[in-house]
């Protein structure tokens, strides 16, 4: 790494407080859509791994108010040690659950996981777009992410039905607990 990159990731006072703010502001909003999914303890705990110095300290480091902290680094070094950390203790991401080693190497995740992400996602999206982020923002993520996702086909339809409806309908009216829990009866069994 040149001396200009050192100096670009270098953790100052000012990105710390900046990353701190975003991680203490989406998990508020994770907090507020779980509450509304019927899954406050979900909500409570969510990412509380963020806060590790493993996690917390590669954050600041690619600190950005835009995106996640996890894409430059991932660029600048190939990998992220915060994003394995990360993925390996939240029940929450579906790389989670992924196991090439089994026989049903992408397994349906529990209902009480589903939800959390689909919170996460969308909290995601509105923290890092702020007044930007329209109802449409996670199904055009989505359809750009999922060709990559090693996800079970049961969870990556789910997934699409649901950025689906709240684009077309909005959060409100998606995102609480008789919906989602419909959804998933339907969807997953």
């Amino acid at each position: 790494m040149t001396k200009v990159k050192k100096e670009e990731y270098k953790i100052t006072i000012s990105k710390y407080f900046g990353h701190l703010h975003v991680v203490n502001r989406h998990r508020f909003k994770v907090f507020c859509l779980c509450v509304r999914a019927g899954i406050p303890w979900r909500g409570l705990v969510h990412d509380l791994s963020k806060y590790s110095f493993t996690e917390f300290l590669e954050g600041a480091r690619y600190f950005s108010k835009d995106f996640s902290p996890i894409l430059t680094c991932k660029k600048v070094n190939g990998y992220s040690d915060a994003w394995l950390h990360h993925k390996g203790r939240n029940k929450h991401h579906y790389e989670y659950w992924y196991d090439y080693a089994t026989t049903d190497a992408t397994p349906v995740m529990p209902y009480k996981y589903f939800a959390e992400m689909v919170c996460d996602s969308l909290a995601a999206g509105m923290t890092y777009k702020g007044r930007h982020w329209t109802k449409e923002y996670q199904l055009n993520y989505w359809m750009r992410k999922r060709e990559k996702a090693k996800i079970n086909p049961k969870l990556d339809f789910l997934l699409t039905k649901v950025y689906t409806d709240v684009s077309n309908y909005g959060v409100n009216k998606v995102i609480n607990s008789k919906n989602l829990k419909d959804l998933y009866k339907k969807y997953i069994g």
